[in-house]
């Protein structure tokens, strides 16, 4: 009895040390347990999600197998440790299985500590002994017998098996069983990146993963006090587009989550009704309800002129802004932009001014390549902003200018207008 109960301490105390308190688990009664093991699974593994349309997803993580035991007073020598095995995304079927496979281990090693040699079979072996292999498939709601390969539903099929009252299966069938083995995959990834140190591309310091951002399309990684200040500035200049990598030539855009986590509430609202806006002017179906007090965006059905505001109920003419008047002739028509139309003299004169504008734009502005918004050039270099849409472009030949290096097009020898460029300004000075 004392070597028992010496050998069930030693082999406690052991795991203790070999694993850490979310790993391993001991209650205060001294010979109950926990052991959560996270199976190793190989590289480029998948889920697969099999309905109308069949969709994979790449992951690294699966929950983990749940080893709950307790140990009798006549363990090792006599008696097994007492087990349950739980899973969240197995079968009982094959947490049965792995039950089964417990108990032929323990009378492989009858007499001897077996809790180690447990763990690292459920760790290394578990896929491989039930025949789970990538992808793997799952039904989306965990009643609908999510986890099974292939092979081990054959053999189900084939031969019914009795179920192990120790096999428990940890699920709700109203749970969404993909959205919960996702979720974990991507909370054990941000675990692994918050232990690892990274150097920031910014500030070359090196820095925790935790104190980091990670561009996830790109994988470049840069400190989030860095991260921070870039952000907070573009988001006060109204560049709520170009929350982007700042590594050279790089597309990759920072997530609206992202940006809320590194800066202040005020300045996220201004960034999240700037981003809104941007969208909505996009949008050919979208004006906004002309009444000052309110100014929300408001959908029009095609070739429809009646806006009707979900927010004031003002109901209006999309063209002259005013209370819709149905069928009757609107009070607005469209010169270029629309202007009010009274007695001829004064449409004369509105069509004047609207030459004379259009004369105007045509000697002093140009229209961006991109959006078409119309730049005057004040002062300054020819490497213009535009500032509807952020794009740079050559104020001379309006050539859509690199972002990640504008200034390449000037001294480029080939551009068509590189002489000119530099008899007007030094490259040095722009």
């Amino acid at each position: 009895m004392c070597d028992d109960q010496e050998a069930q301490e030693d082999e406690l105390l052991a795991l203790a040390s070999i694993y850490d308190e979310e790993e391993f688990c001991r209650a205060e009664s001294g010979r109950e347990g926990e052991i959560h093991l996270c199976l190793e699974l190989p590289p480029d593994f998948k889920l697969i999600m099999k309905g109308p349309a069949c969709v994979e997803y790449g992951i690294s993580f699966l929950p983990s197998l749940v080893l709950s035991f307790d140990l009798p007073m006549e363990y090792p020598s006599s008696s097994t440790p007492v087990f349950t095995l739980s899973s969240k995304w197995l079968t009982r079927v094959q947490i049965t299985a792995l039950c089964k496979r417990l108990d032929e281990l323990w009378e492989a090693n009858r007499g001897n500590v077996v809790l180690f040699t447990w763990i690292q079979f459920l760790k290394e072996e578990t896929l491989e002994y039930l025949g789970i292999h990538s992808p793997l498939e799952i039904q989306r709601f965990a009643g609908q017998s999510q986890g099974e390969s292939g092979q081990t539903q054959a053999a189900e099929k084939s031969k019914p098996q009795e179920l192990d009252p120790r096999a428990v299966q940890e699920v709700d069938p109203r749970t969404d069983m993909l959205n919960q083995l996702l979720d974990f995959d991507e909370a054990q990834k941000q675990k692994v990146f918050d232990g690892k140190v990274f150097c920031c591309g910014i500030c070359f310091s090196e820095k925790l993963g935790s104190s980091c951002l990670l561009f996830k399309e790109c994988q470049h990684v840069y400190c989030k006090a860095c991260m921070k200040e870039y952000f907070e500035i573009q988001i006060r200049d109204g560049k709520v587009q170009c929350l982007d990598c700042p590594e050279p030539e790089c597309t990759s855009v920072a997530t609206p989550t992202q940006v809320k986590l590194l800066v202040g509430e005020e300045e996220f609202a201004r960034y999240d009704r700037l981003l809104l806006q941007s969208s909505l002017d996009l949008m050919a179906d979208v004006v906004y309800c002309p009444r000052t007090s309110c100014c929300m965006p408001v959908m029009v059905e095609p070739e429809s002129t009646m806006g009707i505001c979900t927010s004031c109920r003002y109901a209006f003419c999309t063209l002259c802004k005013r209370t819709y008047h149905g069928l009757s002739i609107c009070r607005k028509v469209e010169i270029g932009r629309l202007v009010h139309e009274c007695d001829e003299e004064h449409l004369e004169k509105e069509c004047l001014n609207e030459t004379l504008t259009e004369k105007w734009l045509k000697e002093n502005c140009k229209p961006c390549p991109s959006c078409g918004v119309q730049i005057q050039k004040v002062l300054g270099c020819n490497k213009m902003t535009c500032t509807s849409c952020w794009m740079y472009f050559c104020w001379i030949c309006s050539t859509i200018l690199n972002k990640a290096n504008p200034y390449g097009h000037f001294q480029d020898q080939n551009s068509p207008c590189y002489d000119r460029m530099h008899e007007e300004v030094p490259v040095e000075q722009q």
